[in-house]
């Protein structure tokens, strides 16, 4: 069971509290998690990544680990720690500005 934790305004989007619960068939990638997110929660496409391309949306962040993921290829595996559930998977919402 892989643990997600949304950002505030994604998880009163997809009206749930505290973290998601995903079961994820094969090798967990970003794009695999990513697709069961999006499969179990459909009022979360286009929010975290363009619809059209598959590309993570410029404000949008994903770190595991106490690691930055955002720039990893979307088919790298995930650490084991997020594939196991011991760790979750964080889907966070960058802030920009001066």
């Amino acid at each position: 069971m892989i643990r997600v934790e949304l950002p505030a305004h994604l998880r009163t989007l997809a009206r749930v509290d505290g973290e998601v619960r995903l079961d994820v068939a094969g090798l967990v990638t970003q794009r695999s998690l990513l697709d069961a997110l999006e499969s179990r929660y459909p009022m979360l496409r286009g929010t975290i990544r363009d619809q059209s391309t598959g590309q993570r949306r410029p404000y949008v962040r994903f770190f595991a680990c106490e690691q930055d993921l955002s720039h990893d290829p979307p088919d790298a595996p995930l650490p084991e720690a997020v594939a196991t559930g011991s760790d979750p998977f964080l889907i966070v919402g960058a802030i920009a500005g001066g």
